[in-house]
């Protein structure tokens, strides 16, 4: 690691409402502007779909290495004038562990034009966050990233043990691999990713070597550290350490599965963070979940924290991704007092528990989550399975259920699902268009924090900027 990650990290949120945008804005105030690695290259192929409005991503993806591959992707997806306001978007191929060079090209461009924008104009580093739970672009999501000189890998949603190693083979651009997850039956040999930068220009071709962003995992435990620290030696630049009040995806609790009155799993002093263990463990370590003021600041750093990842207050903010009427309402709620986030154990195919900010008009709403017709078009949260004939499958709670029985998958695992993919998307303003003139709809999520989103709103004000956070969080005693 080449530089000093600074103290406040901008948390790498849902799919791109942590954009370049606000990674961009965040980064230039000095702290770590981290963009969201997830669905990049469905967001990708929305943009160009809308026109590419402000000429963002055709500017960035004039600075791509591969012209023939950008080509072959404004072939596909860019419409000058935009799509018509009825018209369904083009989905973006879905990854499989056998290699799709349609699917790899795509998300390699997407990742490099998220972190391109996002740097563009300074010199401060800027981070992306990847979800260990989304294993089928890891290799190309991180080679896009850093073909733009992404500075920090953050991961979470899992336990990341191999992007080290793919980080040290894609900066010398050679042959990478990942082992995936895969239920039922386990094979002879582990099933592994595969990707091989050679493919994406010609024999005659050569890029220098890039440098190497530093790698943070996201645990919620001393013990999961330990293990990383054993097992991943010298690559770790540290830790971000999430309690459950975080949003997004959280850990689920230690030992047997308890719940609150109204559902919530309940969290006990197992799931409490050894702050002590950590700084043994003499790594750097930020500290996440409710971290979002500057006595929570001073807080982590007099616990021997390096720093914090702050999520929600960003998520909230003008430069936020987020479609602005959903930001505006969550807002006025939290101004009003009447915000509330429910942590979810249901909700998340992945089968982690995960936060969901209560809001009318979204699938937070049990009446409108019962009207949704089920259906997996995206797939990135798709669960790799075993099949009988010893094929590789894949299925999701979230489909359709009888294509999930018949896939072999469990009666109890549908219970609840939600089709984040589609509602993450939904959330930046780029809903899919159903066959019957309606919209797939939003499902926000928020960490416990955004209760105290009048801490950034002063003097009436109902609105706020990346910077008036920075400067709330970094203000002197």
């Amino acid at each position: 690691m080449q530089f000093r990650i600074p103290q406040l990290i901008q948390g790498g949120m849902g799919a791109a409402v942590s954009h370049w945008s606000l990674a961009w804005a965040v980064s230039r105030l000095g702290a770590l502007g981290v963009v969201s690695g997830t669905a990049l290259d469905e967001i990708l192929a929305r943009r160009l779909q809308d026109g590419d409005i402000g000429g963002h991503v055709r500017r960035a993806l004039e600075q791509f290495p591969f012209p023939k591959m950008v080509q072959r992707i404004l072939d596909t997806y860019f419409i000058p004038d935009g799509r018509k306001p009825d018209e369904p978007y083009q989905t973006s191929r879905k990854h499989t562990v056998e290699p799709n060079l349609e699917a790899q090209e795509l998300c390699v461009a997407a990742n490099f034009v998220e972190v391109f924008l996002a740097r563009e104009g300074h010199n401060h580093p800027v981070g992306i966050n990847f979800l260990e739970k989304i294993q089928l672009p890891h290799l190309p999501s991180l080679y896009g990233a850093m073909l733009a000189g992404v500075a920090v890998v953050i991961v979470g949603a899992g336990i990341p043990m191999e992007f080290p190693a793919a980080i040290s083979a894609l900066a010398n651009h050679q042959p990478a691999s990942y082992t995936v997850n895969v239920t039922g039956p386990k094979a002879t040999e582990p099933v592994r990713l595969t990707l091989d930068p050679a493919v994406f220009h010609p024999s005659d071709f050569s890029l220098p070597p890039l440098v190497p962003p530093a790698f943070l995992p996201i645990v919620s435990s001393a013990t999961l550290a330990t293990m990383l620290i054993r097992r991943i030696q010298g690559d770790l630049a540290g830790f971000v350490v999430e309690g459950s009040t975080a949003g997004g995806h959280n850990a689920p609790p230690r030992g047997q599965m308890r719940y609150s009155a109204d559902g919530q799993p309940v969290y006990g002093a197992r799931d409490s963070i050894d702050l002590d263990l950590f700084r043994k463990l003499g790594l750097p370590f930020w500290l996440a979940g409710g971290y979002g003021s500057a006595e929570r600041f001073r807080e982590a750093l007099a616990a021997g924290a390096t720093g914090v990842q702050v999520g929600t207050p960003f998520a909230l903010c003008r430069e936020s991704g987020l479609a602005p009427h959903l930001r505006q309402a969550l807002i006025a709620k939290a101004l009003a007092g009447r915000a509330k986030v429910y942590t979810d154990s249901r909700a998340s195919p992945t089968g982690f528990p995960f936060k969901v900010a209560e809001l009318e008009g979204t699938l937070s709403d049990p009446a409108l989550y019962a009207q949704r017709k089920r259906r997996c078009d995206l797939g990135f949260l798709r669960e790799i399975y075993t099949t009988p004939a010893g094929t590789l499958g894949y299925r999701c709670g979230a489909e359709p259920s009888a294509a999930f029985l018949a896939k072999g998958g469990k009666p109890e695992d549908l219970k609840g699902r939600k089709c984040l993919c589609n509602a993450l998307v939904a959330n930046v303003g780029m809903p899919q268009i159903l066959a019957d003139g309606s919209n797939e709809l939003p499902l926000v999520t928020l960490g416990d924090d955004v209760v105290n989103v009048a801490r950034f709103c002063p003097n009436g004000q109902t609105d706020f900027s990346a910077e008036d956070v920075v400067r709330a969080i970094l203000s002197p005693a």
